[in-house]
């Protein structure tokens, strides 16, 4: 982990990046394979900011985290302070900062500048780390109870952001979560190699001591579930007796269902959806299950959809002992350099490479499959693909893609994993509970300026996170959490303390 003179500036002040371990130790295992930067590194970071009048890193993350502000404290040697200053606009300082893409670092004056931002993010987690370990962070149960009972459906980030901040301004909140422990998709959809699980059980410990009651193993609403949703539910809440025993309802489960691969040969021994791989293999270093029920060991994996879903794909099945990864994307190859001019402060689309795709994969850009071959014996054994084209429709503008004449080509591969992102939440849990869908099927619910923010056509009954915006970040799944709590406090006692977020 050099600090090399670059760009002639003093080496001193140049970003530096989190170490990782080499990619031949790091396989070997599914634990953190990130090495964190050390107090001098983390302050010559700190110092690197300009501390900008309009501080666009701030506008730019969707929880309004002030980096300038907890920069300037880190800085200083003010740790406690800086730690205050980002517990005061985040929950799970210790997810984000290291499964979020760091939006707020697109938005530093000094990537514009010098293709360098300021490391927020490396900054952001040795302020929580070091927090955690000097016992900053306590419980922070309420001095006064309102008798309002609030039920949260689902405890991925956002039910757990929206469950915290209600149970902090005295409100009985009880978590509902269909599958085994709590955490959502954050304990059962990303790798422990990216987000170690003991983080999320100290989180919970944390909101249980606050008051939080979970009820995990318990579906509401539903006892079925779309294909490649997993539930461990061994009882069922009827929807009509939670809203009899709550004052309100927060439907903050997920956008879970699927998007599938509508092609001959789905249906072979060897295609899955991501999940089922991802879920199987965290509910094993878990210690849930023994076995993983779907594995990647000694085949070759095409990887269908290009996002971090498929990457971390990827990195479960070279952990397993793949052969030949490929990793398929129908869009074509981003630019290695963005065009800032056109793009900044916003998120720019250029490549990227994630540290699962340094481990060993093929991406094949512009690709669609059009048929999964099986054998005999009805497994997988290659996919036929095609090649894509980009194309745009002259009288809207839109892009689209058309096939390459001729292009057609085979990928001799054992197993297939679809990773083509999630379609919607659980139609069955909104018809329970009376709540319109908007047309993308999930819950339709008032937008932050409306009368009535986050509210369904439900009375008493919100919706929060994937559930209502679909799929997204952790990070603004968190921010919609701590939204929403705001708007239930609101319409349980008229007014709140809450932190107003203003868009």
């Amino acid at each position: 982990m050099e600090n090399k003179k670059q760009n002639g500036a003093p080496a001193r002040l140049q970003r530096i990046e989190f170490g990782h371990q080499s990619v031949e130790e790091r396989i070997k295992h599914f634990n953190d394979f990130t090495i964190a930067l050390t107090d001098e590194q983390v302050h010559m970071q700190a110092m690197r900011c300009l501390h900008c009048g309009t501080p666009y890193c701030s506008s730019s993350c969707p929880l309004h985290n002030r980096p300038v502000d907890f920069n300037r404290l880190v800085r200083d040697g003010k740790w406690r302070s800086a730690w205050e200053c980002l517990n005061a606009t985040s929950n799970f300082p210790e997810f984000t900062s290291r499964v979020c893409p760091a939006i707020c670092e697109a938005g530093c004056t000094q990537y514009y500048i010098e293709d360098a931002a300021v490391g927020i993010k490396t900054i952001e987690r040795a302020i929580i780390d070091r927090a955690w370990l000097s016992g900053w962070v306590k419980p922070l149960a309420a001095a006064v109870h309102t008798g309002k009972r609030v039920a949260v459906v689902g405890s991925g980030p956002a039910g757990l952001a929206c469950a915290q901040q209600l149970a902090r301004v005295g409100h009985k909140v009880t978590v509902f979560e269909k599958n085994a422990r709590a955490g959502g998709l954050l304990r059962y959809g990303i790798p422990d190699f990216k987000l170690p699980k003991d983080l999320v059980d100290r989180r919970i410990e944390q909101m249980k001591a606050e008051g939080v009651v979970f009820k995990v193993s318990t579906a509401v609403g539903a006892k079925e579930f779309p294909q490649g949703v997993h539930s461990d539910a061994s009882r069922v809440e009827s929807a009509a007796k939670v809203l009899r025993d709550f004052d309100a309802v927060v439907l903050a489960c997920g956008a879970e269902t699927p998007r599938d691969l509508k092609v001959k040969g789905r249906e072979g021994k060897g295609a899955y959806f991501a999940l089922e791989l991802l879920q199987g293999k965290n509910r094993v270093v878990s210690g849930e299950l023994k076995t993983a029920p779907v594995s990647a060991k000694g085949c070759d994996v095409a990887i269908i959809g290009g996002g971090d879903t498929g990457s971390d794909c990827v990195g479960i099945a070279r952990r397993q002992g793949a052969g030949k990864i490929y990793q398929i994307d129908i869009s074509d190859c981003p630019p290695e350099k963005e065009d800032k001019d056109a793009t900044w402060p916003d998120w720019p689309r250029k490549l990227r490479t994630s540290s699962s795709q340094e481990e060993g994969c093929e991406r094949l850009w512009n690709t669609a499959t059009k048929e999964i071959l099986l054998n005999d014996k009805g497994e997988v054994r290659a996919l036929k693909c095609v090649k894509l084209k980009t194309k745009i429709d002259p009288a809207t503008g839109r892009r689209g893609f058309e096939e390459v004449p001729d292009s057609g080509f085979e990928i001799p591969v054992q197993r297939v994993f679809i990773a083509m992102g999630f379609l919607e939440t659980s139609r069955a849990v909104l018809d329970a509970f009376g709540v319109a869908h908007d047309a993308r099927g999930n819950a339709a619910a008032g937008l932050e300026n409306s009368a009535s923010p986050f509210a369904t056509s439900a009375a008493g009954v919100f919706a929060c996170g994937d559930a209502r915006s679909g799929q997204s970040l952790v990070v603004r799944a968190m921010s919609e959490g701590r939204r929403c709590a705001r708007a239930v406090d609101l319409y349980l006692m008229g007014e709140s303390d809450l932190p107003e977020y203003r868009l």
